[in-house]
Protein backbone atom coordinates (compact mmCIF):
# COMPACT_ATOMS: atom_id res chain seq x y z
CA UNK A 1 0.00 0.00 0.00
CA UNK A 2 1.17 3.69 -0.60
CA UNK A 3 0.65 6.48 0.60
CA UNK A 4 -2.32 9.00 -0.63
CA UNK A 5 -0.54 9.43 -3.65
CA UNK A 6 3.31 10.40 -5.21
CA UNK A 7 3.14 13.79 -6.83
CA UNK A 8 3.00 11.96 -10.10
CA UNK A 9 1.93 8.40 -10.66
CA UNK A 10 3.20 6.83 -13.70
CA UNK A 11 2.46 6.87 -17.43
CA UNK A 12 0.77 4.06 -18.44
CA UNK A 13 -1.09 5.33 -21.26
CA UNK A 14 1.22 7.78 -23.25
CA UNK A 15 -1.65 10.20 -22.64
CA UNK A 16 -0.78 14.03 -21.76
CA UNK A 17 -0.32 14.64 -17.61
CA UNK A 18 -2.49 16.09 -16.17
CA UNK A 19 -2.40 19.14 -13.71
CA UNK A 20 -4.31 19.66 -10.36
CA UNK A 21 -7.22 21.89 -9.50
CA UNK A 22 -5.62 24.96 -7.15
CA UNK A 23 -9.83 24.99 -6.07
CA UNK A 24 -12.42 22.18 -4.94
CA UNK A 25 -13.12 20.16 -7.76
CA UNK A 26 -16.68 19.80 -6.92
CA UNK A 27 -18.26 22.61 -8.98
CA UNK A 28 -16.38 21.11 -11.80
CA UNK A 29 -17.43 17.30 -11.00
CA UNK A 30 -21.04 18.17 -10.61
CA UNK A 31 -21.50 19.83 -13.94
CA UNK A 32 -19.38 16.71 -15.59
CA UNK A 33 -21.45 14.13 -13.19
CA UNK A 34 -24.90 16.37 -14.44
CA UNK A 35 -23.93 15.67 -18.24
CA UNK A 36 -23.63 12.13 -17.54
CA UNK A 37 -26.68 11.72 -15.60
CA UNK A 38 -28.72 13.64 -18.62
CA UNK A 39 -26.89 11.65 -21.19
CA UNK A 40 -26.44 8.49 -19.97
CA UNK A 41 -27.86 7.36 -17.37
CA UNK A 42 -30.86 8.51 -16.67
CA UNK A 43 -32.83 5.87 -18.35
CA UNK A 44 -31.35 2.77 -16.61
CA UNK A 45 -33.55 1.31 -14.26
CA UNK A 46 -31.27 1.65 -11.13
CA UNK A 47 -31.16 5.61 -11.80
CA UNK A 48 -32.72 7.61 -8.81
CA UNK A 49 -33.84 10.65 -10.46
CA UNK A 50 -35.07 12.04 -6.73
CA UNK A 51 -30.97 11.80 -5.59
CA UNK A 52 -28.82 14.75 -6.62
CA UNK A 53 -25.36 14.94 -8.32
CA UNK A 54 -24.23 16.47 -4.88
CA UNK A 55 -19.96 16.14 -4.68
CA UNK A 56 -19.52 16.48 -0.97
CA UNK A 57 -16.98 17.11 1.51
CA UNK A 58 -13.57 18.06 -0.87
CA UNK A 59 -10.57 18.69 0.88
CA UNK A 60 -7.05 18.64 0.61
CA UNK A 61 -5.19 15.77 2.24
CA UNK A 62 -1.23 15.51 1.57
CA UNK A 63 -2.35 17.83 -1.09
CA UNK A 64 -4.56 16.09 -2.91
CA UNK A 65 -8.76 16.37 -3.07
CA UNK A 66 -10.54 13.68 -1.12
CA UNK A 67 -14.24 13.60 -1.02
CA UNK A 68 -17.70 12.00 -2.08
CA UNK A 69 -19.53 12.20 -5.13
CA UNK A 70 -23.23 11.25 -4.46
CA UNK A 71 -25.35 10.45 -8.10
CA UNK A 72 -28.47 9.06 -8.81
CA UNK A 73 -27.06 5.81 -9.22
CA UNK A 74 -24.09 5.68 -6.90
CA UNK A 75 -21.88 7.03 -3.87
CA UNK A 76 -17.93 7.52 -4.23
CA UNK A 77 -15.17 8.33 -2.60
CA UNK A 78 -12.82 10.00 -4.98
CA UNK A 79 -9.41 11.09 -5.25
CA UNK A 80 -8.43 14.09 -8.00
CA UNK A 81 -4.92 15.87 -8.22
CA UNK A 82 -4.63 18.66 -5.70
CA UNK A 83 -2.99 22.49 -6.35
CA UNK A 84 0.82 22.31 -8.39
CA UNK A 85 -0.05 18.28 -8.60
CA UNK A 86 0.97 16.43 -11.79
CA UNK A 87 -0.82 13.28 -12.73
CA UNK A 88 0.20 11.35 -15.58
CA UNK A 89 -2.40 9.64 -17.24
CA UNK A 90 -3.44 6.16 -17.01
CA UNK A 91 -5.69 4.05 -18.27
CA UNK A 92 -9.40 3.96 -16.53
CA UNK A 93 -10.16 0.83 -14.45
CA UNK A 94 -6.57 0.53 -13.14
CA UNK A 95 -6.65 -0.06 -9.65
CA UNK A 96 -4.47 1.92 -6.52
CA UNK A 97 -4.14 0.82 -3.52
CA UNK A 98 -4.00 3.47 -0.98
CA UNK A 99 -3.20 3.90 2.48
CA UNK A 100 -5.77 6.60 4.29
CA UNK A 101 -6.53 7.54 8.09
CA UNK A 102 -9.23 5.14 8.08
CA UNK A 103 -7.08 2.16 6.66
CA UNK A 104 -6.21 0.61 3.30
CA UNK A 105 -8.68 1.87 0.18
CA UNK A 106 -8.60 -0.02 -3.40
CA UNK A 107 -9.83 2.72 -5.80
CA UNK A 108 -10.23 2.41 -9.38
CA UNK A 109 -8.65 5.25 -11.71
CA UNK A 110 -11.67 6.74 -13.60
CA UNK A 111 -12.17 9.66 -16.18
CA UNK A 112 -14.96 12.23 -17.63
CA UNK A 113 -15.14 14.85 -19.47
CA UNK A 114 -17.06 17.87 -19.33
CA UNK A 115 -19.73 19.72 -21.66
CA UNK A 116 -16.39 22.24 -22.71
CA UNK A 117 -14.89 18.76 -24.14
CA UNK A 118 -11.92 18.52 -20.98
CA UNK A 119 -11.30 15.22 -19.76
CA UNK A 120 -10.17 14.45 -15.83
CA UNK A 121 -8.68 11.76 -14.03
CA UNK A 122 -9.78 10.86 -10.97
CA UNK A 123 -9.95 7.99 -8.81
CA UNK A 124 -12.59 6.07 -7.27
CA UNK A 125 -13.64 3.39 -4.49
CA UNK A 126 -17.55 2.80 -4.81
CA UNK A 127 -19.04 2.78 -1.25
CA UNK A 128 -22.46 2.35 -2.73
CA UNK A 129 -23.95 0.80 -5.89
CA UNK A 130 -26.47 1.31 -6.81
CA UNK A 131 -28.22 4.10 -4.40
CA UNK A 132 -30.02 2.43 -1.92
CA UNK A 133 -34.04 2.92 -2.88
CA UNK A 134 -35.09 3.87 0.70
CA UNK A 135 -32.01 6.76 0.64
CA UNK A 136 -34.01 9.94 0.61
CA UNK A 137 -31.82 12.94 -1.18
CA UNK A 138 -30.92 14.25 2.12
CA UNK A 139 -29.65 11.26 3.76
CA UNK A 140 -27.63 10.39 1.07
CA UNK A 141 -25.76 13.97 1.06
CA UNK A 142 -25.86 13.32 4.54
CA UNK A 143 -24.40 10.24 4.19
CA UNK A 144 -21.78 11.70 1.39
CA UNK A 145 -20.56 14.24 4.09
CA UNK A 146 -20.29 11.33 6.46
CA UNK A 147 -17.96 9.06 4.71
CA UNK A 148 -15.66 11.72 3.92
CA UNK A 149 -15.06 12.47 7.54
CA UNK A 150 -14.69 8.83 8.45
CA UNK A 151 -12.07 7.93 5.52
CA UNK A 152 -9.99 10.58 7.09
CA UNK A 153 -10.18 10.04 10.73
CA UNK A 154 -8.16 7.83 12.00
CA UNK A 155 -9.53 4.71 14.23
CA UNK A 156 -10.35 4.50 17.66
CA UNK A 157 -8.72 1.90 19.60
CA UNK A 158 -9.74 1.60 23.20
CA UNK A 159 -6.59 1.26 25.09
CA UNK A 160 -8.28 -0.54 27.97
CA UNK A 161 -10.53 -2.82 26.35
CA UNK A 162 -9.34 -6.79 26.37
CA UNK A 163 -7.35 -8.16 23.41
CA UNK A 164 -9.09 -11.67 23.58
CA UNK A 165 -12.26 -11.14 22.46
CA UNK A 166 -13.81 -14.65 24.15
CA UNK A 167 -16.58 -14.65 26.70
CA UNK A 168 -13.63 -15.52 29.92
CA UNK A 169 -12.06 -12.26 29.24
CA UNK A 170 -14.70 -10.14 29.70
CA UNK A 171 -15.34 -11.80 32.78
CA UNK A 172 -11.82 -12.04 33.91
CA UNK A 173 -11.50 -7.80 33.05
CA UNK A 174 -14.73 -6.91 35.24
CA UNK A 175 -13.26 -9.07 38.10
CA UNK A 176 -10.19 -6.72 38.22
Amino acid sequence: MSSILPAALPDNTGLPEQTGFDTSPATWLEAAFRHVADRQMSGLPFYRAAIPVKACGFTLFENQWIGCLLTPWTLSLLILPGPDQVWLSRAPGDRLALQLPCGNVTFLQGEIGNQQGERRQYLSCSLMSPVDKALTPEQGIALAEQSVRMALSLPVADADAPRDPSRRALFHRRGK
